[in-house]
């Protein structure tokens, strides 16, 4: 199962944000320019949909997928066997103090998006949602 995305109290600091989305960019140029040199991972096309940094920035979490969705477990696996490569490369890029140990974990955004749209196409669920808003009916 993957992480979970919650944050418990107060959402992430601007800094947490900030610093997720140079590594989102970084690490999404490094896939584009095929920098690291590894055969599976090259003929993959990877979208890096978020970064999400710990509080003390020495962490961060990657959601990834391939696209069209095809080679999820091949393409996590690639990932996390160049996690090293990758954490130089972005270091390289990007000026922080420290360069935060990177995580891999696959993107279920688009499947739960999927899901609400069966939820949502489901005829007692349009029935519901189409109701008049009249309490007295």
């Amino acid at each position: 199962m993957a992480p979970s995305r919650a944050h418990l109290g107060p959402g992430p600091s601007q800094r947490q944000l900030r610093v997720g989305e140079l590594i989102r960019r970084a690490l999404s140029e490094v896939l584009a320019r095929g920098e690291v040199h590894d055969p599976d991972l090259n003929r993959l096309s990877i979208t890096v949909g978020e970064v999400v940094a710990s509080p003390d920035l020495k962490t961060a979490t990657v959601y990834i997928l391939p696209l069209g969705g095809k080679g999820r477990v091949e393409a996590l696996a690639a990932m996390k066997r160049n996690k090293g490569e990758f954490k130089r490369l972005i270091g390289r890029s990007l000026d922080l103090k420290y360069t935060p140990d990177l995580r891999f974990a696959l993107d279920e955004t688009f499947d739960r998006l999927d899901d609400t749209r069966r939820l949502f196409s489901d005829e007692n669920v349009r029935r519901d949602l189409e109701a008049p808003d009249d309490p007295e009916t």
